[in-house]
C-alpha cells in the first residue's frame, strides 16, 4: 500500500519510478556496489610505531604476523573511542555548569558558601577579642607598679611599651 502512494505522488510528478531506477543502473552501472568514500582513509595513531607495539603483545600469544588492517582497525577503534570519551566528557562539564540557583523546582538544602563566611567572620571576632584582652593585660602591667621585681611583670612591661609603640 505504501508503494501505491509513493506510485501515485510520483506519477502525479510525471516520474516513472521504473524509468529512472533503469536509467540509473544504466549511468551508473560500473559504481554499483562499490564503496565510494570522500576522504582518505588515515589512521588516527602513527602506524609504524602502534604496528610495533601490536607485534611485541602479539609475540607474547605466539603471533608472528600482523596485517596492516589490524593496525587501522585498532587506529580507528581508538579513535571511535577516544570521542565517546570526550562526548560524555563534555556532557559532564555542561551539566555541572547548570545552575539551579533560579529553578523552581530546586530547593536548596545548605548554602555552603554562607556557612563559611559565617565561620570565618567568627573567627575574625574571636581573635580580634583576644587581642583585646592582650592589649588590657599588657596596659594594667605597664601601669602597675610593683614593689616586687617579677620577671614576668617586667616581660609584660616590655611587651606593652612595643604594643603602645
Amino acid at each position: 500500500r505504501d508503494d501505491d502512494d509513493i506510485n501515485d505522488v510520483a506519477s502525479m510528478a510525471g516520474v516513472n519510478l521504473n524509468e529512472e531506477s533503469a536509467r540509473i543502473m544504466a549511468t551508473n552501472s560500473d559504481l554499483v556496489g562499490t564503496q565510494i568514500q570522500s576522504c582518505k582513509d588515515e589512521p588516527f595513531l602513527a602506524a609504524i610505531p602502534l604496528h610495533k607495539r601490536i607485534l611485541e603483545t602479539a609475540k607474547k600469544l605466539g603471533i608472528t604476523d600482523v596485517p596492516a588492517e589490524v593496525v587501522t582497525f585498532i587506529s580507528h577503534a581508538t579513535q571511535n573511542r577516544l570521542r565517546t570519551v570526550i562526548e560524555k566528557v563534555t556532557v559532564i562539564t555542561q551539566h555541572r555548569m547548570e545552575s539551579y540557583k533560579d529553578d523552581e523546582w530546586y530547593e536548596q538544602a545548605t548554602d555552603v558558601r554562607s556557612q563559611l563566611k559565617f565561620f570565618e567572620q567568627l573567627e575574625r571576632l574571636e581573635k580580634q577579642r583576644k587581642d583585646e584582652q592582650e592589649r588590657e593585660i599588657l596596659l594594667k602591667a605597664a601601669k602597675s607598679r610593683s614593689r616586687q621585681e617579677d620577671p614576668e611583670q617586667a616581660r609584660l612591661k616590655q611587651k606593652a611599651k612595643e604594643v603602645s609603640r
